[in-house]
């Protein structure tokens, strides 16, 4: 009896993550760069406006992914949007869907790989410069690179520690902010304090765009919907509670990081390459969570480099096996359930792309092409058969105009 391949190019993935692996990946991807790094960013852009630039990117995050939840249900195969934009639009539109979205999270790959590096130097009392930056993130894509491609369930695992150091992290700041909560309410205000940008609509949309970056690691579940149990019932509530965690989570980090040092302090350091949330740990009524803050920082980032790994890579797989991408890279780990050829294509992409540097060029380059993305999500969604449709259509065409603006608001700003 001759032994089974090893691999085959069209195999299926096991189902083997349930509800909770579903929402603790969904949580890995959301609670990461974005908390981390893009609050600062968007805070530098928008200054005490960001907190509502939160609030914005949390709700058109929602409808987006209430359209993600229903598609995932109703074709729970791996490739997320370009798997459903093949189906329901046309070719056409799942190579826009494919491409940009492989675009979005390798630049948002590469961004948690310099925002780990930053992080990890400011943390050994190391300037941020860009050459030992950039080395120690392309260090750190091939170690995770190599963790996905031993597969989900061993990804899964780690993605799990991951949330509860982070979420541990996180709690203690907010609650070591609160005396500065306390003492300076008015640096909560949108509107308030010197050379604020929040009363320009334009600042306002730029940091809403790049913060719904940081939302849409919700999207995550749907691109594993080939490994999740019971999809139809699983993907749709795990989208849900993600954000919901996530959004409370994102306004409470926010109001303690204004409160605590104010937007123009968290956007210097942000584009200094810094660490936003570990200055405002340091200058917080508790000043030694700094170290749990940055320990967490390094943590959540790469949690979020391997789930955009494990996402990334199955949009590959579903690109090849449509032969919209190179039919080798459609080739199954059987013994491992895992893509291995696209995990490591994918860690080489987002190696090249940290190369460049520049986290606030990366950030800008994955918020726009991932507003595109979900467009065509929404697009989607609106084409679902009445029997397929769990929520109203108005859902979808919210997210669509919600999406398109955002995109043309960014392009005017960044591309």
């Amino acid at each position: 009896m001759t032994e089974p391949p090893s691999s085959a190019p069209t195999a299926p993935l096991a189902r083997v993550l349930d509800l909770r692996d579903a929402v603790l990946l969904g949580l890995g991807s959301i609670v990461g760069t974005g908390v981390f790094v893009s609050l600062g960013l968007a805070a530098g852009i928008a200054g005490p406006a960001v907190l509502l630039a939160v609030l914005l990117a949390a709700a058109v995050a929602a409808a987006n992914g209430l359209s993600a939840a229903q598609l995932a249900a109703a074709h729970p195969t791996s490739g997320g949007t370009y798997e459903y934009a093949s189906r329901l639009l046309g070719r056409p539109w799942a190579l826009i869907a494919g491409w940009t979205f492989l675009a979005a999270k390798s630049a948002s790959a590469a961004t948690a790989a310099l925002g780990v590096a930053g992080y990890v130097l400011t943390a050994l009392g190391a300037a941020p410069e860009r050459l030992p930056r950039t080395a120690l993130a392309l260090a750190v894509v091939a170690a995770l690179t190599a963790l996905v491609a031993g597969g989900v369930r061993r990804s899964s695992r780690t993605n799990a520690v991951i949330v509860a150091i982070t979420l541990t992290a996180l709690a203690a700041l907010v609650a070591a902010a609160v005396p500065s909560m306390l003492r300076h309410p008015d640096r909560l205000w949108p509107f308030s304090g010197t050379g604020a940008a929040g009363a320009d609509p334009s600042d306002l949309f730029h940091a809403t765009a790049l913060v719904f970056v940081a939302f849409t690691g919700y999207g995550r579940v749907a691109t594993l919907g080939e490994e999740v149990r019971d999809p139809t019932r699983t993907i749709p509530r795990a989208v849900v509670l993600a954000l919901l965690v996530s959004a409370v989570l994102y306004v409470v980090v926010t109001a303690a990081a204004l409160a605590t040092v104010g937007a123009v302090e968290l956007g210097a350091s942000a584009r200094a390459g810094g660490a936003p949330l570990e200055a405002a740990a340091r200058a917080s009524s508790a000043p030694d969570v700094r170290w749990l803050v940055g320990g967490a920082a390094i943590t959540a980032m790469l949690g979020v480099i391997l789930n955009l790994l494990l996402g990334l890579s199955r949009v590959v797989l579903a690109m090849a096996r449509r032969r919209d991408l190179p039919g080798a890279l459609a080739t199954v780990d059987a013994r491992r359930s895992s893509p291995r050829t696209a995990v490591i294509a994918v860690g080489v992409v987002i190696a090249g792309l940290a190369l460049i540097g520049n986290v606030r060029l990366t950030w800008s380059l994955s918020a726009f092409t991932v507003l595109v993305y979900y467009a065509v999500t929404n697009l989607a969604a609106l084409r679902l058969a009445p029997s397929q449709r769990r929520y109203p259509r108005a859902v979808a065409g919210a997210g669509l105009i919600t999406c398109v603006t955002l995109a043309v608001w960014l392009a005017a700003r960044s591309v």
